[in-house]
């Protein structure tokens, strides 16, 4: 079962009740919804949906990767499969073919995604493809693992980084929330803290 135009839109529909003030820069994908486009395809232009994920170690590290045809270190992530059920499932499998991090050892922490991002990509010969956009629906992870064997016809490095190594200020912040709220959960049930806690002020 693929993944459906009514997914797409309960998924940023549960987004946007938790942050509306992103409706304004979202609203180009209800736009295309409304419009009937097929936004599982990497064919659909101006842009189509790809899922991301955010995996956070034990010490609050982000995994970022390098990759091969940007030559840019990236979240993992990437474009819609058919066999995708749902976008949250579509970001773990992206995780787990890119990173050699196997699913069992990987937690998601919630089937809203932490953050929509709506980025262009550049022109691509190589595959026929012109300029266009992606609306990434990124979902937050949390593993104890490290990296496994890489897919290296995409990927050619990976590494953790700190919090504040993530330049887009409204990710960075959402992850940080995510943390000190997880945090506070993990207090009131007796166990020990995710990570050391994130400041919420200053960009």
């Amino acid at each position: 079962m693929a993944i459906t135009a009514d997914h797409i839109r309960t998924t940023l529909a549960d987004y946007l009740d938790q942050h509306p003030d992103a409706k304004t820069e979202l609203g180009v994908i209800l736009g295309l919804l409304d419009d009937g486009d097929d936004l599982t395809s990497r064919k659909t232009l101006p842009g189509h949906v790809t899922a991301g994920a955010i995996l956070i170690d034990a010490d609050g590290r982000i995994l970022h990767i390098l990759h091969n045809a940007t030559g840019k270190w990236l979240l993992p992530g990437g474009h819609l499969e058919a066999s995708d059920d749902t976008l949250l499932q579509a970001a773990g499998r992206e995780l787990a073919e890119e990173t050699g991090i196997p699913p069992h050892v990987v937690n998601p922490h919630n089937q809203t995604p932490l953050h929509i991002d709506v980025h262009p990509i550049d022109a691509n010969s190589a595959k026929d493809e012109p300029a266009h956009q992606h609306f990434d629906f990124r979902f937050l992870f949390r593993t104890t693992a490290d990296t496994g064997n890489l897919q290296t016809e995409e990927v050619s490095d990976a590494a953790w980084r700190e919090l504040d190594s993530i330049s887009d200020p409204i990710l960075r912040r959402h992850i940080a929330e995510a943390l000190v709220n997880a945090d506070s959960d993990a207090a009131m049930n007796g166990q020990l803290p995710l990570a050391a806690p994130w400041s919420l002020t200053g960009e």
